[in-house]
């Protein structure tokens, strides 16, 4: 089933039942291949910038696409990543997007739109438990807070 807002739509878990709890970066990067690279508006040749909504015991409430970019880039704001969250009543987020090139090095913007989204989480109390980049389609990925961004 899907919720609609306009153009907003949030997948939820009764498309994508689990009882796994999504706490770490590997299940996390499950998620992204178990979900992201069948959604009807994946292009593996552009960047797309997720956010998948968990509850307060860390299982999977659903997910929605923030944006959908070019080749190296994609627009991402504090306002589009949460609204969704908000509106799921999450109790905590990923991010995660993708870099098409297979590099998984983070980028000075991957880095500065991390701090800024950690900042804005603070004052809605909606935990970020990371932030991944992966390459292609799931190949790799990097984590963010493994790296020390989170700190």
């Amino acid at each position: 089933m899907k919720t609609s807002f306009g153009e907003f739509k949030i997948l939820t878990i009764r498309e994508h039942q689990t009882e796994e709890t999504f706490d770490d970066s590997k299940k996390s990067l499950e998620l992204w291949k178990k979900t992201v690279p069948k959604a009807e508006w994946f292009d593996q040749e552009k960047e797309a910038f997720v956010v998948f909504l968990l509850n307060a015991r860390y299982k999977f409430k659903g997910m929605n696409l923030v944006s959908l970019g070019f080749l190296d880039q994609c627009i991402v704001h504090p306002r589009e990543v949460f609204r969704p969250a908000i509106l799921g009543a999450a109790h905590s987020i990923i991010i995660a997007h993708n870099h098409p090139s297979g590099n998984t090095t983070p980028s000075d913007a991957d880095i500065r739109v991390t701090k800024e989204l950690i900042s804005a989480s603070r004052v809605l109390k909606i935990n970020i438990l990371d932030h991944l980049i992966v390459g292609g389609v799931g190949e790799s990925y990097c984590s963010l807070r493994e790296l020390g961004y989170f700190y």
